[in-house]
Formats: structure tokens, C-alpha cells, sequence
């Protein structure tokens, strides 16, 4: 099995290092993951400037772009032969909910996906104001050891074309954990919070974000299963199409157009089939 291996947190991430450790006793392993800490950029792809990548060591890359940037030249440049699986984490903090929509882990995982290969991305749910150098202990190795074993099940039998699976582990021992789940995405509520500061010369600057105001109660979600002692496994797709919704966009009255009709019906439609994604 050949393994490539990315994340948001930077590649001298400890997570990072953790999973790399344990899939290399099992995989090949490759690493291209960005020089430095690009948590939260979403699906950004640097289309406009150029990159820049170091090579340190004969199977790993350190690169000045996002997490897309980097799973898109391993898969492109790097990588002499395509991988089996690709990894993203282990992520320093959660990425539950809505969080996916913003997670430089999630994407990176979501970029193997779009090129057609079995891809999961894996978080430990630490304390969103943890303390890097020292308050939480940091079980990676439950993280990693889970990450491990659903990258061989991948690898023996992979998703449907263009899902990803989404892991959230809780921050405890391997022996406390109460198992796996299946979840949804569920709704992750931030405090909405901006700081107005000055800078030296009294300009105005802003920090954005909150903390997690709690988590919800929709059930078998992923905020639900994590904050019950499981970790949550949720399946993800490219398509935001929301299915349920075909009728009563249907049903809208849009004043002088017509509603053509159309063959989508109300239920969700086969994975699409794109030379990409029948690797």
C-alpha cells in the first residue's frame, strides 16, 4: 500500500509526524504538507502565483501552499506512481459540522478524492483553546492508530467514486474510547465574536472567531457522537446538492421565467461517473 499524506497544521505538525510514524510500519509512505500552519483556508488552490516546495527527505515535501496546493502536486509531480490511499491530519482540533466548509484537513482529503482515490481525513477533538505547550495530553496515537486501520480498509475496499470519510477522535485513551460511529454532519454553533483592536499608528484590525457554544442535539450526528465518547465517521461528497430540496425549488414562482422541466426527481442520485473517479 502507498500512502500520501498532507494536512493544514503544517508538516512539522505532531500529528502529522504521529500518523506518518504508524502507516509507515504498515505503507509507503509520502509526505507533502505545507511549510508552515494554513489551518481554516478551506479548498483554496493557488491558481495565481507560484510555488515553491523543499525536499526533505526522499519521500516527503514541505511546500509555501495550501493543503490543495500540496496534494495536487504530489499527485501531479511528486508521487513517480499514484497512491493507494491519501490521509490528511492528524488535525489539532476538531472538524465536526460545518467546520468541513472551512478545514484545510478536510480539503486536502477532498482534493484525493476529486483525483479518484480512496481519502480520510482524521481530527483529535482537543480543546479549542488548548494549550500547545502543555495543559492537554494529546492521545495521537488513538487518532493515528484508527486512521491507520480505516486506510487499510480503504485500501481493500474503497468508497464509492469522490467520498471521503471524515474522522473525529476524542482526546482520550484507545481503551476509553466507546467505539466507532457512523454519524452525519451535525451543527457546529460558534459564538459569533469579532475583536476590534488598534494597531501603533490607530487604525482599526479585527479578530474573527468565538468559542464553540456547545454541540447539538441532531441525532447520530458528529458533534453528538464525540461528545458521547465516540468517534465519528462520516461519509462526504463533493455534490452540495441538496437533494431534498428539488421540489420546493421546483415549486418556486419566478416571476417571468418558466420552470422548465427536468429528470432529477426527488431522490438522491447515483455517484457521478467521471473519468477521474473510475480509478
Amino acid at each position: 500500500m502507498r500512502v500520501l499524506i498532507s494536512n493544514d497544521d503544517g508538516i512539522r505538525a505532531p500529528g502529522l509526524r504521529r500518523l506518518a510514524e504508524v502507516m509507515a510500519e504498515r505503507a509507503e509512505v509520502w509526505v507533502v504538507a505545507p511549510d508552515r500552519e494554513r489551518s481554516a483556508v478551506s479548498h483554496a488552490i493557488s491558481l495565481h502565483a507560484p510555488l515553491r516546495a523543499e525536499r526533505l527527505g526522499e519521500r516527503e515535501y514541505a511546500v509555501d501552499g495550501t493543503p490543495t496546493d500540496c496534494v495536487y502536486l504530489a499527485l501531479n509531480h511528486f508521487l513517480p506512481t499514484p497512491p493507494d490511499v491519501v490521509l490528511s491530519g492528524i488535525n489539532r482540533g476538531a472538524n465536526l459540522g460545518n467546520d468541513v466548509l472551512y478545514s484545510g484537513t478536510v480539503s486536502a482529503a477532498m482534493e484525493g478524492a476529486l483525483f479518484g482515490f480512496p481519502a480520510a481525513a482524521v481530527s483529535l477533538c482537543l480543546p479549542d483553546n488548548h494549550d500547545e505547550a502543555g495543559a492537554a495530553e494529546h492521545h495521537l496515537d488513538t487518532a493515528a492508530e484508527l486512521a491507520a486501520a480505516v486506510a487499510t480498509s480503504l485500501f481493500e475496499r474503497p468508497m464509492p467514486p469522490g467520498v471521503l470519510l471524515n474522522l473525529n477522535v476524542p482526546n482520550r485513551p484507545r481503551a476509553q474510547l466507546g467505539g466507532v460511529k457512523v454519524t452525519r454532519l451535525g451543527y457546529t454553533d460558534w459564538a459569533d465574536f469579532v475583536t476590534e483592536r488598534a494597531d501603533p499608528r490607530n487604525r482599526p484590525y479585527y479578530w474573527i472567531g468565538g468559542d464553540r457554544t456547545g454541540h447539538d442535539e441532531i441525532p447520530d450526528s458528529d458533534n453528538n457522537a464525540v461528545a458521547t465518547g465516540f468517534a465519528s465517521i462520516t461519509p462526504i461528497h463533493y455534490d452540495l446538492t441538496d437533494y431534498r430540496a428539488f421540489a420546493a425549488t421546483r415549486a418556486l414562482d419566478i416571476p417571468g421565467f418558466t420552470m422548465a422541466p427536468d429528470s432529477l426527481g426527488d431522490e438522491p442520485l447515483p455517484h457521478p461517473v467521471h473519468p477521474r473517479l473510475s480509478r
